[in-house]
């Protein structure tokens, strides 16, 4: 079996290894951001318009969710999150993940864009191996009581 028909889309049961490999890909972070409980994570992946979408692989997962470009004037794909078990890692795993997130995608996505930490050297590796390009934009937050004030 290859890689990629290992990967399918994520179920309902699926929820709790999800929430792990998330909570997995947090501690590798360093722990220091929340991780979505499962009730959250089914709100947004189960509901009649989906916030987000998830690909499960035995040893891996890939969440996403449309982007758009209106420098591009094209769809795209935002890529959230990218998890691979420390052992599958160099097993191709990550490379057939980004695949299936491409072929699972329905808006027609042109492109792909995610964030990655700069303190995380063998993600931004695995990226550039792959073809991934720095944007040339720093990312930024606005959220609790900076965002309250603004509405």
């Amino acid at each position: 079996m290859t890689k990629s028909a290992m990967i399918r889309p994520v179920t309902t049961s699926d929820l709790p290894r999800l929430r792990a490999m998330l909570q997995a890909l947090s501690d590798e972070d360093g722990g220091t951001y929340q991780v979505a409980c499962e009730t959250t994570l089914t709100q947004a992946l189960f509901a009649q318009a989906p916030l987000i979408f998830a690909l499960m692989a035995d040893q891996g997962m890939a969440f996403y969710y449309p982007d758009f470009s209106t420098h591009r004037g094209e769809p795209g794909v935002y890529l959230q999150d990218l998890y691979v078990t420390p052992q599958a890692r160099g097993s191709g795993l990550g490379r057939a993940l980004l695949a299936a997130v491409m072929h699972h995608q329905s808006w027609g996505a042109r492109f792909m864009t995610l964030g990655v930490s700069p303190d995380n050297a063998t993600a931004t590796r695995f990226y550039t191996k792959t073809g991934f390009t720095p944007r040339g934009y720093a990312m930024m937050i606005l959220e609790g009581t900076p965002l309250k004030d603004l509405a």
